[in-house]
């Protein structure tokens, strides 16, 4: 579903992505985990298209979107949705219009059929007696699940989220990864995660990448991860700040 070849990033004299390759399986739940700062989501604005690298190619379902036109970007974008690290609402929408917003934009459904999808989806994440609401009447948990409600909203193939318990409690963080596992249809649906919870995304994840330096350094399933001997991914498991920290 998402093969990157060889991407590089530079600002100015700092190389940010180091010739970064890996695929994604289709259907899988992926996630790649590093450090803050260490360039995760800017790999990912990357592969949603926001940034271009410098060198490299980037294919979502086979297609190149490295260089692409608005046209057919927007048209490979409808067949993904998006959970931003702040949920990225529109504060003066209701919760519905918020999760209808990609519906009246990338559809012709009529509004009958809007809204009975967006009760849909709404009732998947546990939020539908809050339709009415908007976002600063929530909570921080109940945003995230209203982006996770608008990610869904097009039934898409592919689904990227940033830090999705970035700034939660841990009940709040444990209940998210739950819904994100529970809305994850194995093989039919793909989900690449950027995260530094390592409980979390080790609890629901398929396979897990690490991103240092630039690089990644370490790749495989959470088992495989949680095992290594590597000892950079040792000390960012651990949480110590003794240690080494530094690639070639």
């Amino acid at each position: 579903m998402i093969q990157l070849e060889n991407v590089k990033k530079r600002f100015g004299e700092q190389e940010v992505l180091r010739d970064v390759s890996f695929e994604v399986k289709q259907g899988s739940i992926t996630t790649l985990i590093g450090r803050s700062g260490v360039g995760k989501s800017l790999l990912l604005r990357h592969m949603i298209g926001l940034d271009q690298p410098d060198t490299g190619r980037i294919f979502i379902d086979g297609a190149n979107i490295v260089g692409m036109g608005t046209a057919q970007l927007n048209a490979i974008r409808r067949r993904f949705g998006v959970l931003f690290q702040d949920g990225a609402l529109f504060d003066s929408m209701s919760v519905r219009e918020n999760v209808a917003f990609p519906l009246r934009e990338h559809t012709r459904l009529g509004e009958k059929a809007i809204l009975d999808m967006v009760a849909k989806k709404l009732d998947v994440v546990g939020l539908g007696s809050h339709a009415n609401k908007f976002p600063a009447e929530l909570s921080g948990g109940m945003r995230k699940r209203v982006g996770l409600a608008r990610a869904l909203a097009l039934d898409p193939d592919l689904v990227f989220f940033d830090e999705p318990t970035s700034g939660l409690d841990p009940i709040t963080r444990g209940a998210i990864y739950r819904l994100i596992e529970g809305t994850h249809v194995q093989g039919e649906i793909t989900y690449f995660l950027v995260s530094h919870d390592i409980s979390g995304v080790m609890a629901i994840s398929d396979e897990i990448m690490m991103l240092h330096e630039g690089k990644i350094v370490t790749r495989g399933t959470p088992d495989d991860v949680r095992t290594s001997s590597d000892p950079i991914v040792q000390q960012f498991l651990l949480g110590s700040p003794d240690g080494p920290i530094a690639i070639d």
